[in-house]
């Protein structure tokens, strides 16, 4: 099992960032999903992608939140 090489960025905010574009762009890939589970007339599976997506809009949105705090106190 290959690993993935370590980062040179040991910065927190830079972890933060990742973690708040990797919930939104999950948001973003999960529509498509639902949408395919609407067409194959899947709506367990739909419902279940549309609760992982408001779970990743909600790890995205508090990212930011928190985002904008730590960036604000940094700078004064």
């Amino acid at each position: 099992m290959a690993s993935e090489p370590e980062s040179p960025l040991k910065d927190k905010n830079y972890n933060l960032v990742w973690a708040v574009h990797q919930s939104l762009e999950n948001v973003w890939k999960l529509e498509t999903y639902i949408q395919d589970a609407e067409r194959q007339g899947d709506d367990e599976l739909a419902q279940w992608f549309r609760r992982i997506q408001e779970n990743n809009k909600k790890a995205g949105d508090q990212g930011k939140q928190m985002l904008v705090k730590r960036i604000q106190k940094e700078n004064g």
